[in-house]
């Protein structure tokens, strides 16, 4: 019997689930509002209905519809249950004067119709709202790769839930976010606002009109709702602000402007330098130059081109850029480490560094100098230095036989010398470059030793030495092309490795460096062996 009742009650809950809903209830958080400024619209019906069961297309004909949040509640009291669905529709009115929003209707059950007050743009004081943007712009008119800083600042009254600040929309420039959020309290008219701080860097492409669509929030926030009782709530409800837009002039690069475009409120060119630092031949000469920009983008900053005097050969590492805030301006910074290595002792005079640069304050092209600078570069420790021979003393002796005796002795003297030579040819070629050899090797280490010791200049100072050993005169880095090709070219890897810009460990050269140095020698040795102590004197 009980097993017959339950569908016929079930058949008696059907009707009374379809005619749960009664009411839809409809109204706004604030009347009037402010054109283009949204507002919530909040319908609430007493059933659990899904979130398209509400149409809200009758709104787009005078309404901006943003986003749109859907919640669900249930409440039990004496045993008496209550659903309620409530639909919260951002708004924002396209025309000033009075607007209707229609009803609304879910299954045949309407909400009013509401009648809207909607004022100009900026009518209603800033400090009645609970959230606004202001924007800000460093310039109204600026040149083309000119940095604009746009500074975007929205004030809140009542609790972030969560949030979007969106950057402005902006087409023919470059935007990015400069730094870091700030977060303080403003009071507006009596009414303290938390502020949260954003700056944009603007960097326009082409000259003309550059429009800047407002910045836009988009958020929940937390609000209180009174209930029933003596007791609030706090609820969430959505919101978006939008600030203004802002139109932009952008002019052209200058006719007169020579150079690397490079525009700023200031540059500075500075350099890291000891005056009271010593160079040789061989060592590296580190340079380390700065440039600065104020209100400049370091994408725009050039790099630093530098010329030099023969025998100085450059090295320079890649160039490192960043951005800092100081004194509440942007700068932005280019650094460059240059390696200079002097290949021939002597005086060298390294040219001015300029860049150029132009002023839009004072519209004019201005430059960032570094002042020439002269060095000495000393022979390498340990270099052979080069044999001088003494002058010969002017002879004051008279005519007479003397002329005839001393072609007489000199005949016979050339006479024993050839018998001589002859005899111990071998001898007199070998004995001088041994002995030379055997007094170099006790005072200072070999090219071998040198390669051990991992030490690059004192490599480069064995070689010198070990070739001038060999050749019988002082030999520099710069005569080595034509002295030893082979040689140079193992010099040059090693010296690239060391100071160019990709880097790299030149001691992975060493053993090609003896390699060529031994086959160089053997080739020398072969070559002098081949050639007559006699030929000079042949007619």
């Amino acid at each position: 019997m009980v097993t017959r009742l339950i569908p016929l009650l079930l058949l008696c809950l059907l009707p009374l689930k379809a005619l749960a809903l009664t009411q839809l209830q409809a109204s706004v958080d604030r009347n009037p509002v402010t054109e283009s400024e949204y507002f919530m619209l909040s319908v609430v019906a007493d059933d659990e209905l899904e979130a398209q069961a509400l149409d809200t297309s009758a709104l787009l004909k005078d309404f901006i519809v943003g986003r749109t949040s859907v919640s669900r509640s249930t409440q039990i009291i004496n045993f008496d249950a209550r659903k309620e669905t409530r639909w919260q529709v951002m708004l924002a009115p396209k025309t000033t004067g009075q607007v209707t929003i229609p009803a609304l209707s879910i299954d045949g059950v309407s909400s009013d119709a509401i009648e809207l007050k909607v004022m100009p743009a900026g009518s209603r004081p800033e400090a009645q709202k609970n959230l606004f943007l202001r924007t800000s712009i460093s310039a109204k008119e600026a040149y083309v790769g000119q940095l604009l800083t746009y500074k975007v600042k929205l004030f809140l009254a009542v609790e972030l839930q969560r949030g979007v600040l969106s950057a402005p929309s902006i087409s023919g420039a470059q935007i990015k976010q400069l730094g870091e959020d700030k977060e303080s309290s403003e009071i507006v008219n009596g009414r303290r606002f938390r502020v949260i701080e954003r700056s944009y860097g603007i960097i326009a492409d082409e000259p003309g009109e550059l429009a800047i669509s407002g910045a836009n929030f988009s958020g929940d926030v937390l609000v209180d709702t009174p209930r029933r009782g003596m007791f609030t709530f706090q609820e969430s409800r959505p919101m978006q602000a939008q600030s203004d837009s802002m139109l932009i002039s952008i002019k052209p690069i200058p006719a007169e402007y020579h150079g690397d475009w490079l525009v700023s409120d200031l540059v500075m060119l500075k350099e890291e330098w000891d005056d009271k630092q010593t160079f040789e031949v061989g060592r590296p000469i580190t340079r380390n130059l700065t440039l600065l920009a104020s209100n400049a983008d370091e994408t725009s900053l050039p790099e630093l081109k530098l010329s030099l005097p023969d025998n100085l050969k450059s090295y320079p590492e890649k160039a490192q850029r960043k951005t800092f805030v100081r004194d509440n301006q942007l700068v932005s910074q280019l650094t460059q480490t240059i390696a200079i290595v002097p290949s021939k002792p002597g005086s060298y005079t390294l040219p001015e560094i300029k860049v150029p640069w132009w002023n839009p304050h004072l519209k004019q092209q201005e430059f960032a100098l570094l002042p020439a600078r002269t060095i000495q570069v000393a022979p390498a420790a340990d270099m052979p230095q080069p044999i001088i021979n003494p002058p010969q003393e002017e002879s004051n002796l008279s005519a007479g036989f003397w002329p005839w005796l001393t072609a007489l002795f000199a005949s016979l003297w050339l006479a024993t010398c050839v018998l001589w030579l002859k005899a111990r040819k071998q001898q007199a070629i070998t004995a001088p470059a041994t002995v030379a050899q055997a007094q170099t090797s006790q005072t200072r280490p070999g090219l071998s030793q040198a390669c051990q010791q991992g030490d690059l200049s004192r490599v480069f100072q064995a070689l010198l030495l070990e070739l001038s050993d060999i050749t019988g005169h002082s030999v520099t880095l710069d005569e080595l092309p034509k002295l030893a090709p082979e040689l140079a070219a193992v010099v040059a890897k090693i010296q690239a490795s060391r100071y160019g810009k990709q880097g790299g460990d030149p001691t992975q050269y060493f053993p090609a460096l003896l390699q060529a140095f031994e086959r160089f020698k053997s080739q020398y040795s072969k070559a002098a062996d081949s050639t007559s102590v006699l030929a000079p004197l042949n007619p």
